[in-house]
């Protein structure tokens, strides 16, 4: 069965974005975006909600851009063709090999996970992952920890009330003293009936 997971960058105190709403803490060095771009070879289709898919429609164009280096052209290349959906009550129409939808997560989750296909459901984006972590459908957090405080803004886990058991599956140190965090959500087994 495929994964879901949730991959992004976030600050030491818990935020992707800053509370004057910038992430430019979180650029990443050649070597970081060496390993985002080897990640997202593993990711079959990509859930995110409108402001995640505006952030990132540069990329369905960005190959047309005569001074993007080789890393960032190869990222392009992996992105665009990347199935997408788009979760959004406020846009008509999205670019690029994505779709609309303005609402059911969990079916839509559902459905992914029973058609036949290769790679991780990803899902960008906090407001979409929250809702997600509340339906206990995230298998997976990825986190690349920024050596930054930023003090508040848009935090990276949802803010629930229930406790959620992780169990550390990987983890490493880049040499720009980030550190990426891979844990798997430890579900109880059913008891048998």
């Amino acid at each position: 069965m495929r994964s879901v997971t949730y991959s992004m960058g976030v600050s030491l105190d818990g935020y992707i974005v800053g509370p004057d709403g910038t992430f430019d803490w979180a650029a990443p060095d050649d070597e970081v975006f060496r390993f985002v771009i080897d990640e997202i070879r593993g990711v079959g289709v990509h859930l995110m909600g409108r402001r995640l898919y505006e952030t990132m429609l540069y990329w369905e164009t960005a190959d047309e851009d005569p001074s993007l280096d080789a890393p960032l052209l190869e990222w392009t290349a992996l992105w665009k063709p990347l199935p997408k959906v788009v979760f959004s009550t406020t846009l008509s129409t999205v670019q690029g090999n994505a779709r609309l939808l303005s609402g059911g997560l969990a079916e839509e989750i559902e459905r992914l996970r029973a058609e036949p296909g290769d790679g991780d459901i990803a899902i960008g984006g906090a407001t979409l992952a929250a809702e997600a972590a509340a339906l206990g459908l995230i298998d997976e957090y990825r986190a690349r920890v920024y050596p930054v405080l930023v003090g508040g803004g848009t935090p990276f886990f949802p803010r629930t009330e229930r406790q959620v058991d992780l169990e550390l599956v990987e983890s490493r140190t880049f040499s720009s003293k980030v550190a990426y965090l891979r844990h798997r959500v430890t579900r109880q087994a059913a008891p048998d009936v």
